[in-house]
């Protein structure tokens, strides 16, 4: 289990059949000032916890194709 009580989590509307998809929790910014992210495949395996600037900086990284090696 967890330790990021009160989560809701959700899946990306990108989502699709192939199984590599993440979980966001970002209604605990308020809360615990953290974003969660788990593998929507484990719901009960490990969550991370993110700081809103740093997801917020993954994301802005992702959508401008930036994580590639």
């Amino acid at each position: 289990m967890n330790g990021l009580v009160g989560a809701v989590w959700r899946k990306s509307s990108r989502s699709n059949d192939q199984g590599l998809c993440v979980e966001v929790a970002d209604n605990l910014v308020g809360a615990l000032g953290v974003v969660g992210v788990r593998d929507s495949k484990d719901l009960t395996g490990p969550t991370l916890a993110v700081s809103p600037p740093g997801w917020s900086a993954f994301v802005t990284a992702l959508r401008e194709d930036r994580l590639r090696p």
